[in-house]
This record gives C-alpha cells, structure tokens and sequence, in this order.
C-alpha cells in the first residue's frame, strides 16, 4: 500500500506577479525551489491565506535570489500579486517509509527570500 504525504512545503510567501495569459504554471524562484526539494515540472498543490483559494499546478523555474512567486494562467484569476500563499508538493511511499519520511518545509522571509 501507498500513502501520499507532504514532500515539500513553502510556508507563507507572497506572490509577486500574475500572468493571465501564460499557459500555465507557477514560477517560483531556484533557490526556494532547492531549499524545499521541488523540482521543475513538478506537481505542487498552491493555498492561498487571503481567499481561501486551493489549486494545483507544475512549477517552472525563477531566477534565483530574485524572491519570484509568479502565478501563471487562469491561476492568476484566483490568486492576486500581494497574496500570501503556502506551496506545497506531496509523494506517494509505502506506510513504513511514510514513519520515518522528514519533508522538507521552509519559512522564507520578507521578500520570498531564505
């Protein structure tokens, strides 16, 4: 049996651009990307403090030391730049490895940076 449980996490960071009408994605910058373990194209889910919005996307690669957090595509609609937002990645594992799995959760500061 597998289980899915939190991976990666990114807690409370703002977003610091929308694009509309880009295909899709969220743009986060490398160096969050690395200090959480989420690789690019990967699944992440995206909660957002102030509406409550809950959505899921892939992540594209931002520049990094640059405190990026880019919504992208209809996502924009549901998330505004100045939001606060937690960015989480999940994976599947047996229980047994589940017991014993630390994920990786970072707490940036002002500016989205470590």
């Amino acid at each position: 049996m597998l289980i899915e449980v939190l991976k990666s996490k990114i807690h409370r960071v703002r977003i610091t651009e929308a694009n509309l009408h880009y295909i899709g994605s969220i743009t986060i910058d490398e160096a969050l990307m690395e200090a959480a373990n989420i690789l690019e194209h990967e699944k992440v889910q995206v909660v957002a403090i102030e509406s409550g919005a809950r959505l899921e996307t892939y992540v594209i690669r931002g520049t990094r030391g640059s405190g990026m957090i880019c919504m992208n595509g209809p996502a924009a609609r549901a998330v505004q730049v100045g939001d606060t937002v937690i960015i989480m990645a999940y994976a599947s594992m047996s229980f047994e490895e589940a017991k014993s799995f630390k994920p990786a959760v970072i707490f940036p500061k002002e500016g989205n940076l470590l």
